[in-house]
């Protein structure tokens, strides 16, 4: 694994005092970018994502003020510090200039090299960890992908296993119990009782087996999609919770994929859980939108409300594990509401564009 390096830029019109600026930045070990004016500066920081950058400030044409606004204006490069460095004599004014387009110093010419080398490895390194953060952020959501993946394929795994085997064991236990009642005179009334509460008994189990297999994971969800299961979902949450469900769902029923279509349904069984656990609603709204460019699914009650508190708790795992699934398809959970106003929860991915045909 090869040591991380980090890229120093240093912007000065006069290429002696950029020389003799990267011979005393040289012990670092960093990569040291130069540039000899404001626009090459802002080029440069496109096309890289420098530690720190030491900045002149009196440069013909864009001057290091101009310069430094025009870095933090832009969005790719609005984190990245600034030491501005002049050899003019530093007024109030010009120091508050500095500070207020965004300088995390400033410094007088000559400067102390032990003083700047300081300052920017200062820089350097906290420009270390906080990549070093961001690649264990990006590893952490990969395992977490996988692990989401994994465990749906063992419930799929289960689930069918469970609805397959055991379901076809029960049928088969239900004709024999039916084949020996069939076989029982009607002068063995004991036996009779017997065989039909054994046939009831099965019955019962096979629905509790059929609802344990389609709730680790619903056939409907794979052979008609995701449309077609949220509607579902929300008729049995209605039968199941006696609240009344509103569901306004698309026509047509695109195909997004299994894995975006499980991470979707999987947060809209945990909204319903947290709805019938917590709100104490008398009616929920379902509403799924999907565009070419994007899905979005609204869920909300008319239940006690949610605090602002309460949405980023640490032990609200069922909300982190909803934003997690959507993270990781580019989407965000937003939530809404307050006590006694009843709670919205809503759910935005945006979709990969579709391939274009090559031109005939």
């Amino acid at each position: 694994m090869h040591e991380w390096q980090g890229e120093i830029l240093l912007v000065d019109d006069d290429a002696g005092n950029l020389l003799a600026l990267q011979a005393l930045l040289e012990p670092l070990g960093q990569a040291v970018l130069r540039a000899r004016s404001g626009e090459e500066a802002l080029r440069l920081v496109q096309q890289h994502d420098p530690s720190v950058i030491v900045l002149d400030v009196r440069m013909p044409g864009m001057d290091g003020f101009e310069t430094a606004r025009r870095i933090r204006a832009r969005e790719r490069s609005s984190h990245i510090p600034i030491i501005f460095l002049t050899g003019a004599s530093a007024e109030t004014a010009s120091v508050f200039r500095g500070y207020a387009v965004g300088a995390v110093d400033y410094l007088m010419k000559p400067v102390v090299p032990e003083v700047l080398r300081a300052k920017v490895s200062v820089f350097v390194e906290l420009h270390r960890k906080t990549a070093a953060l961001a690649l264990a952020q990006v590893q952490l959501r990969a395992l977490a992908a996988r692990l989401i993946a994994v465990r749906e394929e063992e419930r799929a795994r289960i689930a069918r296993e469970i609805h397959d085997e055991l379901g076809q064991f029960l049928t088969g236990l239900k004709m024999d119990v039916t084949w020996l009642r069939k076989r029982l005179g009607k002068d063995q009334a004991p036996l009779l009782d017997k065989t039909e509460t054994m046939r009831r008994l099965i019955d019962s189990t096979i629905k509790v087996v059929r609802r344990i297999a389609t709730g680790m994971r619903p056939e409907i969800l794979d052979d008609m999609g995701l449309v077609a299961a949220i509607g579902w979902q929300a008729k049995e949450f209605q039968k199941r919770m006696g609240l009344r469900c509103r569901v306004e769902l698309p026509a047509a029923q695109p195909d997004l994929g299994s894995a975006l279509s499980t991470a979707v349904f999987r947060i809209f069984q945990e909204i319903l859980t947290n709805i019938a656990r917590h709100a104490k609603a008398s009616s929920v709204g379902v509403q799924l939108q999907i565009s070419a460019e994007r899905l979005s699914l609204e869920v909300a009650d008319d239940g006690s409300g949610i605090a602002e508190s309460a949405v980023d708790a640490p032990e609200s795992l069922g909300l982190l594990g909803m934003q997690e699934r959507a993270q990781l398809f580019g989407g965000e959970v937003s939530i809404r509401g307050s006590p006694g106003r009843g709670t919205t929860v809503a759910l935005a991915i945006p979709l990969p564009a579709a391939p274009q045909p090559p031109p005939g």
